[in-house]
């Protein structure tokens, strides 16, 4: 490996692990079940992929030419992020359910981690501008941006399944009534303020 994809892949990891909506919802879900937290994090790189597809494509560079589609997106992923802390802190007034069913077990935390990733509008616009700058000159861009996505793609399929079974892993303390709550309450706030926070970009 040269030494421009070692400084890529660590610039990716970065990125890929900074705290922020995707490993929120992660560790939200991960309190649920292993599998609920992993289908999470699948979804979360589903998006990465879409993310680093829409970059290599350069159809990102269509975000920053309209700022009005840019706004749009913001203002749908603030939203969602917004809702998904309001749900979570709902749900602590309502007693927690034995085993959750099949399809909060599996689909909808795939779809929420996929949704979450995918309304983030900075994430192909930080790609598009990230990847050339570690294509060397000279060489055939396609395949060089293709390789980095690429890696961009392994960090998050390392690292968020990595936070569910870490957490998972916690489970027997993270699950006891009285964490769990304090956790979900977290994690609710966390969501709820970073909603906020997006919201308010998108409007400024």
């Amino acid at each position: 490996m040269d030494g421009q994809l070692l400084a890529f892949t660590g610039v990716a990891a970065g990125m890929v692990a900074m705290p922020g909506a995707d490993f929120t919802v992660v560790v939200r879900n991960a309190l649920v079940s292993r599998r609920a937290g992993i289908a999470c994090a699948l979804g979360i790189t589903a998006g990465l992929m879409l993310h680093t597809a829409l970059a290599v494509a350069g159809v990102a560079a269509v975000l920053t030419a309209v700022p009005a589609l840019f706004r749009t997106l913001q203002l749908l992923g603030g939203a969602y992020v917004l809702y998904l802390g309001a749900r979570t802190l709902r749900a602590l007034r309502r007693p927690r359910p034995e085993a959750p069913e099949e399809t909060s077990v599996a689909a909808r935390p795939l779809r929420q981690g996929f949704v979450t990733n995918a309304l983030n509008p900075k994430a192909p616009i930080t790609f598009l501008s990230l990847l050339p700058q570690f294509v060397p000159a000279g060489s055939p861009a396609l395949p060089r941006t293709l390789l980095l996505a690429l890696i961009v793609v392994v960090l998050a399929l390392l690292w968020f399944p990595a936070v569910a079974l870490l957490v998972d892993r916690l489970g027997r303390w993270l699950r006891r009534p009285r964490a769990a709550r304090r956790v979900e309450a977290v994690t609710g706030a966390a969501l709820t303020a970073l909603g906020t926070v997006l919201l308010l970009e998108a409007v400024t």
